[in-house]
């Protein structure tokens, strides 16, 4: 005799099989950095100094990243939570590569995380 499985089930079995897969991918992903996506943000014409020129610096880096975490653009749950977290892990790596304290002040303030500003003497 055959229990039939109720949609709420199912919908549960695959939320836990995209739960699955996303985690794979993102295994993958970390795994073979050298394979990921990039987006060259250009700001030379930007005074990143001032928090007029922070401000759309990081613009542009918010829309880079999205560009770049497009593949998880899905209605799904789980894979929302993984977009969600690539853009802000990649807004968080370009913050900190670009390395100005007026940008890492506009980050703190848009995100409500603090990164400590690491100049580098040069």
């Amino acid at each position: 005799m055959k229990i039939p499985i109720k949609t709420a089930t199912r919908r549960f079995a695959a939320a836990l099989l995209a739960i699955a897969a996303a985690s794979s991918f993102a295994g993958i992903c970390a795994a073979a950095d050298t394979t990921a996506l990039q987006v060259v943000v250009k700001y030379a014409d930007l005074n990143v100094s001032s928090t007029a020129g922070a401000t759309a610096l990081y613009a542009r880096i918010h829309a880079a990243a999205e560009q770049v975490c497009r593949p998880f653009d899905t209605r799904d749950y789980p894979f929302k939570s993984v977009k969600a977290a690539c853009i802000h892990d990649a807004i968080a790596d370009a913050v900190i590569k670009v390395d100005q304290p007026a940008l890492f002040s506009i980050y703190n303030a848009k995100t409500k995380i603090s990164k400590p500003i690491m100049l580098v003497a040069r």
